[in-house]
């Protein structure tokens, strides 16, 4: 599986965003639909959940979809399967000001990325925030 095209610097710009509801968070230590929210947490990023099973992860109130989130989402981090990505990106684009979709590593949906980019809204798939974080500014 490729990667998107974005340069280091467009990355860099990205983790400018603060807001990143986490679609598919998980309660569960040792999943990376966990701990790669808790980095970005422990970083100062305001991470909302985004879990239909779960009312509440990290001491944060957890909601069934991203269009339900009564904050300003910048960033929708998707832990979900390929194929569970397109209903997420069409749930998604109905809330304004969403400027990104980032796919984690290993996951990519061709249909949601192009809805997405129609929208305005820059795809990242197929890397990982904390990963990518770490990479660009953990020197």
């Amino acid at each position: 599986m490729d990667t998107d095209s974005f340069s280091d610097a467009e990355i860099r710009e990205i983790y400018k965003l603060k807001n990143i509801a986490v679609v598919g968070m998980s309660k569960s230590d040792g999943k990376a639909a966990n701990y790669v929210p808790k980095y970005l947490m422990e970083r100062g990023y305001n991470v909302i959940p985004v879990n239909p099973t779960a009312p509440e992860i990290m001491g944060k109130k957890s909601y069934p979809n991203v269009s339900s989130v009564p904050d300003d989402v910048d960033i929708v981090d998707v832990f979900r399967p390929s194929d569970d990505v397109l209903p997420v990106v069409i749930d998604a684009i109905k809330k304004p000001g969403i400027k990104v979709v980032w796919m984690q590593l290993g996951i990519y949906n061709e249909q949601a990325e192009k809805l997405a980019r129609e929208k305005g809204i820059k795809v990242v798939y197929n890397r990982c925030m904390l990963s990518e974080h770490q990479r660009l500014f953990d020197e």
